[in-house]
């Protein structure tokens, strides 16, 4: 986790200094999902040192996978991506090695540079791999940490739950840790549990599809963050009609939001991202 402290400062002849310190919250645990103001108040003419130090422990389960600069896209795809209805995307989006006529539904807009684009229905910017460079470049490399991305999720050994329910994991409670199948996974609309605090990281190696039925529930309890949840699927990932979905979907092919689907997360697809009136956010 990356903690970034910002200083204010009132009264004259007051400074902020700066150090590289260990991350224990000590008396005031918090696992700062939100941000949290601290203060300090010394007297006038006081010459004191004050130190808040923010301790982070090490999370649960496996070490996360490093998505690089694909991890600077919501929605990331080699073939297309496609949207019909009001769709709502917070994050950018980019195609690679497709060109910007291969993202269709968004009524885009070119900047003037035309190294984006931007679209009403996406808070962020939409890059595809003809726009004017340094975009080629920067799209072929974060498709490129994409794949390595995904060959590290598939690739990581000794898992800690092999064949959990026979592929259908609807109604548990999930710990963090690793867990593969060599089937697809099911999600009906009961829902799963991911339990865990802020730091925990959860691997879900799945040899298949991963199928998340009509209005299933992906839940986070106990601080466990979307970030850190890693849905490596060799086959597609469809979520259902009014599904509600968190992680981030690394998929061998197409990862398809039906109608009113909710993801807090990333798609990330060698082929395509289909969405249908659905609305989907970086965590």
């Amino acid at each position: 986790m990356n903690l970034i402290a910002t200083f204010t400062t009132t009264g004259t002849g007051v400074t902020a200094g700066s150090a590289a310190l260990p991350q224990t919250s000590g008396a005031t645990p918090n696992d700062f999902t939100t941000p949290v103001d601290y203060t300090v108040t010394a007297g006038g003419g006081s010459k004191a040192t004050y130190s808040v130090t923010v301790t982070v422990n090490a999370g649960a389960g496996p070490a996360p996978v490093n998505l690089r600069t694909a991890g600077n896209f919501v929605i990331l795809a080699k073939s297309a991506v496609s949207t019909t209805g009001t769709t709502k995307v917070v994050g950018d989006i980019g195609v690679s090695p497709a060109a910007a006529t291969y993202i269709t539904g968004f009524g885009m807009i070119a900047d003037s540079t035309n190294t984006f684009a931007t679209s009403s229905l996406v808070i962020g910017k939409i890059y595809a791999a003809n726009y004017t460079p340094p975009t080629p470049s920067k799209m072929t490399t974060a498709v490129l940490d994409m794949q390595t991305a995904f060959t590290d999720a598939a690739g990581r050994t000794l898992p800690d739950f092999t064949e959990l329910g026979a592929g259908n994991i609807s109604g548990k409670t999930l710990a963090p840790g690793l867990y593969k199948w060599g089937t697809g996974v099911l999600i009906t609309n009961t829902g799963v549990t991911l339990s865990g605090g802020a730091n925990d990281v959860w691997i879900f190696q799945i040899a298949k599809d991963l199928t998340v039925n009509n209005s299933a529930m992906v839940t986070l309890a106990g601080g466990a963050q979307a970030r850190n949840i890693f849905w490596q699927v060799s086959g597609q990932a469809t979520l259902g009609t009014a599904a509600d979905f968190k992680g981030i979907i690394l998929s061998k092919t197409l990862i398809s939001l039906n109608t009113g689907a909710k993801m807090n997360g990333r798609a990330l697809a060698q082929t395509a991202v289909t969405l249908n009136a659905t609305a989907i956010t970086a965590p």
